[in-house]
């Protein structure tokens, strides 16, 4: 980019990448801050803990998304890795986590909005290790693919809100594998 620094160019993507994280997330993430309010506890301070683990992320993939030299393999390589991912124990434990957030409660409840937000941290992260692969997906079809984004949005909700949409992750894992092959 002319004119522009680096570290702006960094900035300025990682900011892109934490926006539609957040958009792409507020769905999955809603039924985690009615429950931690109905528990009394300061959704201000969840939900930016939460939002803290995603603009972590955010700035990972920006690095890189800058860092990828475009190739013909990149695509491929992208969405064999998210394809992998979801047959991953890793997966499935992230997965299990983000579709109880009772239980999560329960074990873990740190009270005053310190302990909101340390919690909204372990559940986002959590759900970075839940999703990290299937959002990196979107550095192969375009990171600012509206269809692409609103397809992962749904995909998201569907694994951790839906009942029973935990088993979608294994044909996705394997549509992911086809689309890296073709």
């Amino acid at each position: 980019m002319v004119g522009v620094t680096y570290p702006t160019h960094v900035t300025h993507l990682s900011l892109t990448w934490f926006a539609m994280m957040a958009a792409m997330m507020a769905p999955t993430v809603w039924p985690w801050i009615r429950s931690f309010h109905r528990f009394g506890g300061s959704t201000l301070s969840f939900g930016s803990g939460y939002l803290a683990a995603w603009l972590g992320y955010s700035v990972l993939a920006a690095g890189l998304q800058i860092n990828l030299h475009p190739s013909a393999m990149i695509a491929p390589l992208l969405l064999a890795v998210a394809g992998l991912y979801q047959f991953a124990p890793l997966k499935r434990a992230c997965l299990t986590h983000c579709r109880s957030p009772f239980s999560y409660f329960l074990a873990r409840w740190r009270g005053g909005p310190i302990g909101g937000f340390r919690m909204g941290v372990g559940h986002g992260v959590y759900c970075v290790g839940c999703c990290w692969a299937l959002m990196a997906t979107m550095i192969a079809v375009g990171a600012t693919n509206a269809v692409w984004m609103v397809v992962l949005a749904i995909v998201t909700f569907v694994e951790q809100v839906v009942p029973r949409g935990d088993v979608l992750r294994l044909p996705l894992g394997f549509a992911l594998l086809v689309a890296a092959l073709t």
